[in-house]
């Protein structure tokens, strides 16, 4: 008589290469946790980040009847600065922050760690659009009490997938500004990109009021480009043929630098 135990099915081990999904999106998850709350330290850099736009809309738009009084101008200007909010969220959490972060210590430790380093940057850059889409929550709010904006359902959608769109590619410049620079330089830099970018893209002035040279010299910056798509997405009003194709160039552009400001810095730092 036989004593041999039968055979047992174990179960399958996940292999080393390939892991699991659901680890992956919990210490990306972990990592945004981490993040939101170090934001939250620093309240002067929460307000800041939430309120300019908002002033910005307050004390240069709302003044002004001929805007405020006629729908599609109101979102227009709305959608402006809201370009703008998106672009400074994403530019000082990522560009400024992540310079901030590679100063301490604990960043250091981080990165020595087995895990991989996706679940890191998916939890910065989910920590980028939250507050992106914070900071667009004051003028939302003003434009909805003080001007005669209106927008349906649909491009309300539009706008909020909008939002991600936009913060791609200057997530990625940030990226690359805060891989690349110490935290000084990192937040000059920020400063020095964001308000010229701003002003030659149309998002404080329409670009109507611009010279011509001007008008059409803008039309090659990524700023200019998010700021047309957005305007056509809330009003519907055709903006420039060459917005999208420009914005996807820049994408690229930014991309490889954040990918080499990575590498670089494992390079100098942990080789």
């Amino acid at each position: 008589m036989s004593t041999t135990a039968p055979p047992v099915d174990l179960p399958a081990v996940p292999r080393p290469d390939r892991p699991a999904l659901r680890p992956w999106v919990s210490l990306a998850a972990l990592h945004a946790r981490y993040q939101v709350l170090e934001t939250v330290r620093v309240p002067i850099a929460v307000l800041g980040n939430l309120l300019f736009p908002a002033l910005a809309l307050l004390f240069f738009v709302i003044p002004q009847s001929s805007i405020t009084q006629h729908p599609l101008a109101s979102v227009a200007a709305i959608a402006q600065l809201g370009t703008f909010a998106i672009m400074s969220a994403c530019l000082f959490t990522h560009g400024a922050g992540v310079a901030e972060d590679r100063a301490q210590p604990f960043d250091t430790f981080v990165r020595t760690l087995p895990a991989r380093p996706g679940p890191r940057l998916a939890g910065r850059v989910l920590n980028g659009l939250l507050w992106a889409y914070l900071a667009l929550v004051p003028p939302v709010l003003i434009g909805a009490l003080f001007t005669a904006a209106t927008i349906t359902p649909l491009r309300a959608l539009g706008a909020v997938a909008m939002v991600v769109a936009v913060a791609v590619p200057f997530t990625l410049l940030g990226l690359a500004i805060g891989y690349a620079m110490s935290t000084k330089a990192a937040l000059a830099v920020v400063q020095a990109v964001l308000f010229p970018l701003a002003f030659a893209g149309g998002l404080f002035m329409p670009p109507e009021v611009f010279p011509r040279w001007l008008d059409v010299a803008s039309q090659a910056l990524p700023s200019r480009a998010a700021r047309d798509l957005v305007i056509q997405v809330t009003t519907g009003v055709e903006g420039g043929g060459l917005a999208l194709p420009v914005l996807l160039a820049w994408t690229a552009v930014f991309a490889a630098l954040a990918v080499w400001a990575v590498r670089r810095d494992e390079g100098r730092r942990f080789h």
